[in-house]
């Protein structure tokens, strides 16, 4: 969600809004610490924390103190059982933070940041228990917000804005790909679409995607990132073992996958090791992809599977990251 830019329209258009962050999470909830919204006077708001009643009332309360127009900032801790007789059993903190058109500047300077970049942090103090203008960190902190506290009183709150994207090089552009630029839309993939045909590109993509023409596609993997997915599907088995046997030789990336059939699996295979590539690095290619219990062969069926794939590995990436990063903490303390 583009948080400052709504700010921005909403501050334009009302003078004041209410920027509603979900900040901490225990059991059940609807949505993940981080998720926000932006909440005007009259009740129209943008993004959302779950749906629900905990979000109407926070959308209630957002608007009420909007709607008096002094900037503010107001924390609750919510439990969603016995305080909204909501099923999900869980607990969950809500500030609520009224900006009004001082803030303007600020928040003009922050989308600008938000518009040209994924993910960005902030750091600010509090004044008078509201948020002084947000200073923009070298690099975005781990956790999506953070307060600072002493002897009682808020000091400082440190927030991460934008979704952590996964870099997703699509080779092919085919009616699969088609179909798959389409349902990753709206997920947290950056996707480079690469293909050496120009006119088999749609005239618009989404904008998390960028369109490649290389006379070499697979060359373009030397500028991919690291932990980067790289997905293969073109017109030509030649190009698609091609682009496969660098990824895999690169040994850098998170998920290398050739869309195929077992059979097609079998033959890569036989190919790559006759290259010389590694069987340990060959078995690690993913193919077929997607999810194989869906046997229907349109387009929109075979990306849907790819997709919640896809997903499944983006998460078990972040899990495993976010216990080593607890491991390496906890051994910090224990020096």
């Amino acid at each position: 969600m583009t948080v400052w830019q709504h700010i921005v329209d909403c501050l334009n258009s009302t003078g004041s809004c209410a920027l509603v962050t979900v900040t901490q999470v225990s059991g059940s909830t609807p949505r993940e610490a981080g998720a926000r919204m932006v909440v005007r006077p009259d009740m129209a708001f943008f993004g959302t924390i779950g749906g629900g009643t905990l979000e109407f009332e926070a959308i209630r309360k957002a608007s009420e103190a909007a709607r008096i127009g002094e900037p503010a900032f107001l924390q609750q801790s919510v439990s969603l059982g016995p305080d909204l007789g909501q099923c999900c059993g869980g607990r969950a903190k809500i500030a609520i933070e009224v900006l009004t058109a001082d803030a303007l500047p600020a928040a003009e300077h922050l989308a600008s940041v938000e518009a040209g970049t994924r993910t960005f942090g902030t750091y600010a103090e509090f004044s008078d228990g509201r948020v002084s203008d947000r200073q923009v960190l070298e690099q975005a902190p781990e956790d999506p917000f953070a307060l600072e506290e002493e002897d009682g009183f808020l000091r400082s709150v440190t927030e991460r804005f934008g979704d952590a994207r996964q870099p997703l090089f699509l080779f092919g552009a085919g009616h699969v790909s088609k179909a798959l630029i389409l349902a990753l839309a709206p997920l947290p993939f950056s996707i480079t679409w690469i293909d050496s045909r120009a006119d088999q590109f749609p005239g618009a993509v989404p904008a998390n995607v960028i369109k490649v023409c290389p006379k070499d596609p697979a060359a373009v993997l030397d500028e991919a990132p690291d932990a980067a997915f790289v997905l293969v599907m073109t017109h030509s088995h030649t190009l698609d073992e091609e682009i496969m046997a660098r990824a895999l030789l690169g040994q850098r990336f998170g998920y290398c996958g050739v869309i195929g059939s077992k059979t097609k699996r079998a033959r890569f295979i036989k190919r790559l090791k006759a290259r010389g590539i590694d069987e340990g690095l060959v078995s690690s290619m993913v193919c077929p992809v997607g999810k194989t219990t869906i046997k229907s062969k349109h387009p929109a069926a075979i990306s849907a599977g790819i997709v919640v794939d896809l997903l499944e590995r983006v998460e078990a990436g972040r899990q495993l990251a976010a216990s080593t990063r607890e491991t390496l903490q906890k051994a910090t303390r224990g020096q």
